[in-house]
């Protein structure tokens, strides 16, 4: 009978630390997921204000008073310069 009660008591012990273990597990997996959680929100609105600030960047209205400020033109047929390849053009004959 004494083994017994000794056998219980032990796997009552074991039961208590494995159920603690996997509560701190539990907390520690949860925090980690909110913390990840917190980074994606933040991620995401850094994502939308680069977004934003993009869009600003590229309106024509910009790059059009860039354009004049460095005192540059249109493309005109009269300033092309074409480049040939000439590796391209040789092995295509």
């Amino acid at each position: 009978m004494l083994r017994l009660n000794i056998l219980l008591l032990a796997a009552v012990v074991a039961s208590a630390l494995f159920l603690v273990h996997t509560q701190y597990e539990a907390r520690r997996l949860f925090t980690e997921r909110e913390r990840a959680q917190h980074d994606a929100r933040e991620l995401m609105t850094e994502y939308q204000r680069l977004q934003v600030e993009k869009r600003a960047q590229a309106t024509p209205l910009r790059i059009e008073r860039l354009a004049v400020a460095q005192s540059m033109q249109s493309a005109t047929p009269a300033i092309t310069q074409y480049v040939e390849d000439k590796a391209a053009a040789g092995g295509a004959q």
